[in-house]
């Protein structure tokens, strides 16, 4: 058993659409970054407008529905109806588990493919000092009970300082929840993750280092699938001879969020950088300069974009070359339950 490159693919698209950005947690890692991403519940008519115009450009496609919290949002589940009514390949809900809205007696496996829960922690100690008290017991709660509603269901997993120690025990409750995925997802450096290094606890949110990632997330994800479970993570670091390749070049993604920007690289997201835009419920590109202008760039550390958002995230030899390169954000690898 071992992991596989997933290689990138135009035919395969994916829509990562943010319904909102409001949550009932403030999990410490946080992406969302409200100065940026907008604080508005998209209305339902925007988002079945939006919904047609990305199907139409891109059919198909994979669509994940996010918040915040998108359990949050009254109107989800005629958003999902909308949504598979427009062809999309497969929807998939983004949830930390307290499925507001009495969610799963509204949708049917039918409609919805995956509810995907977040759960950083093996226990409830760590889960919950990251994302807030109650939340491990939450999110277990909401698997059994989407599983039991006939429901597929994924888990995701973002490894810092704070849980890497608990990685390995993830198999034994992943495999007592019967859930089928498992994503582990690298600490990115964003919204509140890139500013709570200002805090007394900023520990909490800390980046393990290359060689911690190396030597553990691998053989964890390894443990994990023999367990019966998909498991997929970040490649993050390129091997010698690698050659690196950008998704927004050789991909088909977006991530849009409720003030209409559209960006095609989740690292630019804290920044008015996005490459397209709604615009009177019309996707238009943005002005320049934009994402897109640095794809095309080519240089020594493999992704220009971590270069230029996280400079620190490269260390060199003492002749001044990087160690390493840096993979794609959205380059993953997959380990194959046996």
């Amino acid at each position: 058993m071992g992991a596989s490159t997933v290689e990138f693919s135009r035919q395969a698209a994916n829509v990562f659409f943010h319904v909102l950005t409001r949550c009932n947690l403030r999990c410490r890692h946080c992406y969302i970054n409200p100065e940026q991403h907008g604080r508005k519940r998209l209305p339902i008519e925007r988002i079945e407008r939006w919904l047609e115009v990305l199907a139409d450009r891109s059919p198909g496609a994979n669509l994940v529905l996010l918040g915040g919290e998108p359990t949050l949002h009254p109107d989800l589940p005629r958003a999902v109806r909308h949504a598979r009514s427009l062809g999309f390949a497969s929807i998939t809900i983004d949830t930390n588990g307290y499925l507001f809205h009495d969610i799963l007696e509204k949708v049917t496996p039918a409609e919805v493919d995956v509810f995907s829960f977040s759960l950083d922690g093996a226990t409830a100690e760590t889960n919950d000092r990251i994302r807030g008290a109650g939340s491990y017991e939450a999110c277990l709660t909401g698997a059994r009970q989407a599983q039991a509603a006939g429901f597929h269901t994924s888990m995701i997993f973002t490894v810092s300082r704070a849980n890497l120690k608990e990685l390995d025990a993830m198999g034994a409750l992943l495999e007592e929840l019967g859930v089928e995925r498992f994503f582990i997802q690298v600490l990115g450096l964003r919204g509140r993750a890139a500013w709570t290094g200002c805090e007394p606890d900023a520990e909490e949110v800390v980046r393990v280092s290359p060689a911690e990632w190396r030597e553990q997330v691998p053989a964890a994800a390894e443990a994990i699938a023999r367990r019966g479970i998909r498991v997929i993570y970040p490649k993050v670091y390129l091997l010698s001879g690698e050659k690196f390749e950008c998704a927004g070049l050789v991909a088909d993604n977006y991530f849009v969020f409720p003030n209409g920007r559209v960006y095609r690289c989740p690292l630019c997201e804290d920044y008015p950088v996005h490459s397209l835009m709604f615009k009177e419920d019309r996707l238009v590109e943005a002005p320049r300069l934009n994402e897109n202008d640095f794809f095309r760039l080519t240089i020594a550390e493999g992704c220009v974009l971590n270069k230029l958002i996280q400079p620190d995230n490269v260390s060199y030899t003492p002749t001044g070359l990087p160690e390493y390169k840096i993979a794609c954000c959205l380059l993953k690898e997959e380990i194959l339950p046996l």
